[in-house]
């Protein structure tokens, strides 16, 4: 007798890890086959539909109501804001939808629990689903296919992990924990997360809920702490993601845990109050006697009651996640100079201009340097990222100021300010070109012609740190005679190198890039001097400007053509 019982108990569990095992598996084909089915029309879908915060929502319920998975959804969001295509505003969107979609994996569960032959379907999808993966196996309708035997696979893992807590329920009754403590409901809270964690996937936590409820092993209450347990712990997927991921990545992640923690906690609170609802919905439909319903009303309800309570408060969240997780390149990026308050005044937004382009001078000349002495990647990275940040702050700037009434000297000042912000632009092009092919470089500093390399570039970054904008003012006279005997000393740097490739004392492949790069350094020297020539008048001598005449802002144009 002792000997069936414990095989008895041997065959339950073997039938709850295959039931886990055949619907993780389900869960991860639906998910992959309809990813590499739709193509880019994942990311058209949530690009194009979510330029509001309710389109984003919604995209993010549907997109997830089809691939089974608000992780996969979440993250691939994650990678969309990364990417630029998405903004943080919309990603929240898609976010909160995601936790509404994943409430069909609950319906999915409760219409497997209605009375009928699952055999009659499943079977079926997983034998045409596999026909069109053997067919297409290298095209969209294999992996359409690929995601048909998923869904038969799902409910067949439903179906089993059903029997196996049938089986389960006639010697476990775990019943009266929910109903004598709060304890008690926070445990069953605590096994959702936990088994959430531990199969990384909140529909499998969730399945398992509803069948145990189902199978009678679980009470509706305890039930219900266990799937707001299971909605917490789908936030480990995404934080697991961002480990060392970008800042972008990690504030959506945060956005993702906020969201479901604070809609968790709502829940649990509201436990009472929440059941009584999903009570009258099922007495009204009728709808009693069938526990799984009863938990997917339950799920949906307080999803979309967590949507509901952070709507109000987006904006504060985008704010508050925008201020946090910052790198070292955003806060060389933030503008430190430009600021609404100064927009009043067109002379002191001028002042603010020169005063950010003289700090983004500064970072123009750490990064030209850091790329030609082969710094650390990370240290270029930064100071390139910082510095696109700060051209585009520039432009949005100026773009705001040209709408006001201006002068003509203040128009022809922001003409000039325009102009060193493209040459900072393609300073930082270049650098970054000689920082991405810095082997090339080293090819040619390493062979025979290595010592004129060097000294070449030894005057390059001489002429770069000439060009500092610590003073007031700057000796152009000098600065020019520095460019006219560096641009000789390049021209015999190209000659050597030539020459010494044409005996054969210099192999010829990667000579032309070497060479490129080369010549680009020196036009890093030649833009560096221009930013420095226009820069180097103190801010404050624009006040002065607004008062001349037609002529003298036409002589200012002039001379700034240079």
């Amino acid at each position: 007798m002792e000997e069936q019982t414990t095989l008895h108990l041997v065959f339950i569990i073997g039938s709850l890890l295959g039931g886990l095992g055949l619907f993780l598996l389900a869960v991860t084909m639906i998910t992959d086959g309809l990813k590499l089915a739709a193509g880019d029309a994942l990311r058209d879908i949530l690009t194009r539909s979510t330029r509001t915060p309710l389109r984003g929502v919604v995209s993010g319920i549907l997109m997830t109501s089809l691939v089974q998975s608000s992780s996969a959804v979440t993250v691939a969001t994650i990678g969309f804001v990364n990417a630029g295509l998405l903004n943080l505003m919309q990603a929240l969107g898609i976010v909160y939808g995601a936790n509404i979609g994943t409430t069909m994996t609950a319906w999915l569960v409760a219409v497997v629990g209605f009375e009928f032959k699952i055999e009659l379907f499943a079977l079926p999808m997983i034998g045409i689903g596999m026909a069109m993966r053997l067919v297409g196996a290298s095209n969209r309708l294999g992996s359409l296919g690929e995601a048909v035997a998923g869904f038969g696979l799902f409910f067949i893992g439903i179906d089993v992990l059903r029997e196996a807590f049938q089986g389960f329920a006639a010697g476990m009754d775990l019943t009266s924990l929910s109903s004598e403590s709060t304890l008690g409901l926070l445990l069953y809270v605590m096994a959702g997360f936990l088994a959430t964690l531990l199969t990384q996937s909140s529909s499998a936590a969730i399945a398992i809920t509803l069948t145990a409820a189902t199978g009678g092993v679980l009470a509706l209450d305890a039930a219900a702490a266990m799937v707001i347990g299971a909605n917490v712990g789908t936030t480990s997927t995404a934080a697991l993601s961002v480990i060392g991921a970008t800042s972008n990545a990690k504030r959506v992640a945060a956005a993702h845990v906020i969201f479901n923690v604070v809609t968790g906690a709502v829940a649990l609170l509201l436990l009472p109050i929440l059941l009584k609802l999903v009570a009258w919905t099922s007495e009204t439909f009728g709808l009693q006697a069938m526990v799984a319903v009863n938990l997917a009303i339950f799920h949906t309800v307080f999803n979309v009651l967590g949507v509901a309570i952070m709507w109000a408060y987006t904006q504060r969240l985008a704010t508050f996640l925008l201020s946090r997780f910052k790198t070292v390149a955003e806060q060389l990026g933030q503008p430190v100079h430009l600021d609404k308050n100064v927009m009043v005044s067109p002379a002191l937004a001028i002042d603010a201009l020169r005063l950010e382009l003289r700090r983004m001078a500064g970072l123009s000349q750490q990064h030209a340097i850091a790329a030609i002495k082969g710094a650390h990647a990370s240290e270029i990275e930064h100071l390139h990222l910082a510095l696109n940040t700060l051209n585009e702050g520039v432009e949005a700037f100026v773009n705001q100021l040209e709408r006001e009434r201006l002068s003509k000297a203040t128009a022809v000042e922001l003409s000039s300010i325009l102009r060193v912000n493209n040459y900072l632009a393609e300073v930082d092009t270049l650098a970054e070109e000689i920082a991405h092919q810095a082997a090339s470089l080293q090819h040619i500093r390493d062979s025979a012609a290595g010592e004129f390399c060097e000294n070449y570039l030894t005057s390059v970054l001489a002429l770069l740190r000439a060009c500092e904008l610590q003073a007031e003012d700057i000796n152009t006279e000098n600065l020019d005679e520095q460019y006219k005997s560096l641009r000789k000393q390049w021209h015999d740097l190209k000659s050597n190198l030539l020459q010494k490739a044409t005996v054969g004392q210099l192999p010829l492949s990667g000579l032309n890039t070497a060479l490129e790069l080369l010549r680009s350094a020196l036009r890093i020297a030649e833009q560096s001097i221009k930013v420095a020539e226009r820069l180097a008048t103190a801010p404050e001598a624009l006040k002065q400007e607004t008062d001349k005449n037609v002529s003298q802002a036409g002589n200012m144009a002039l001379s700034s053509d240079k």
